[in-house]
């Protein structure tokens, strides 16, 4: 009898603990199932705290294959899958919750509504920095807060998300302003937004940039007081979004203007398998928009591999990582 093929994974068995590099069978694909060969997997702050254990919202039973984004090319399809065929190179966000084995594997058997073919101006590493932070863009841009041409739109905080919900507005003609640190200032400029110091009042950067009236659409990805400081930002009949929704709020600010709150929570589709096919399509708008050059994925230099996951967590802990840090699982 011939062995089962293998593979190697980034192996997590507790939490807090090492990444260990071990020899598994390899996964086959299921009906309506992709066996992906893994190219990249993308590293975000959630992903940290789910290896901590921290994430009460996004638990990972141990021992667990880490990682949701990923780029790679197909390598089989599943039963009843007609959308991909081998050799198609594709990205998405698809596991590393849930029980889902996630992207920190050279192969993955993931469900083929999760993912669209990768933009074709861009590398496998640039590829699998998108998918959740472009994914939770979408989700509060478009499909909450309808963002238009013409529209103000003021972000809070510019990490992944952040940078993602800039780019994505620029692209629909939105003009927009970006709340961090002093230090991020040259960055949130290169990515099309006015930088405002977050360590300035909210009246004062309402008086300024936005009449004193406030802003059309408040992207938040910071939660705690960025929430309240959305609701104070936010103008009258304007709509406020959140990827980030704890803590207590007084509601008044948002009342008293008659504008409206949206939470999103972009791993429901993995957590409860709702809502699945439409992560694709909105990677699909999102390979559009990149193959037009409306899209610039920003990208840590440093190399990792599997046997390197541990620094690329490391890296982000210590928040010195410059864009999205990013495993070669192909090296």
């Amino acid at each position: 009898m011939n062995a089962s093929p293998s593979m190697q994974a980034a192996l997590l068995e507790e939490h807090d603990g090492d990444f260990r590099l071990v020899t598994m069978d390899r996964p086959v694909p299921g009906p309506g199932q992709v066996l992906v060969r893994v190219g990249a997997s993308g590293v975000n702050p959630l992903d940290l705290k789910i290896r901590a254990g921290k994430a009460g919202h996004a638990r990972h039973p141990l021992p667990a294959i880490l990682g949701m984004d990923m780029s790679g090319v197909v390598e089989a399809v599943g039963p009843g899958v007609s959308a991909f065929r081998p050799g198609d190179e594709v990205y998405g966000m698809t596991g590393g919750v849930g029980g889902v084995p996630g992207s920190l594997a050279e192969f993955a058997a993931v469900d083929a509504r999760l993912l669209a073919l990768r933009p074709s101006g861009i590398g496998m590493g640039e590829a699998a920095s998108l998918p959740l932070a472009f994914i939770t863009a979408w989700e509060g841009l478009v499909d909450r807060a309808q963002v238009k041409a013409g529209q103000s739109v003021l972000v809070l905080g510019a990490g992944g998300v952040g940078n993602a919900v800039i780019q994505l507005a620029r692209a629909f003609g939105a003009s927009v302003y970006a709340v961090d640190g002093a230090s991020k200032a040259e960055r949130i400029r290169a990515w099309g937004a006015v930088p405002i110091d977050r360590d300035t009042a909210v009246e004062q950067y309402v008086a300024e940039h936005a009449g004193g009236h406030g802003f059309d659409l408040v992207y938040d990805t910071v939660g705690g007081t960025g929430i309240d400081a959305a609701f104070n930002a936010v103008k009258r009949f304007g709509r406020v979004v959140s990827a980030l929704g704890w803590g207590t709020h007084a509601l008044a600010p948002l009342s008293f203007r008659a504008a409206t709150y949206s939470g999103v929570f972009t791993l429901l589709p993995l957590l409860t398998g709702e809502g699945r096919e439409h992560h694709g399509d909105i990677l699909r708008e999102v390979t559009r928009l990149a193959n037009d050059g409306r899209i610039t994925p920003f990208v840590d230099p440093r190399p990792f591999d599997l046997a390197s996951v541990g620094e690329a967590y490391a890296l982000i802990e210590r928040r010195e990582a410059w864009g999205k840090v990013v495993v070669d699982v192909s090296l």
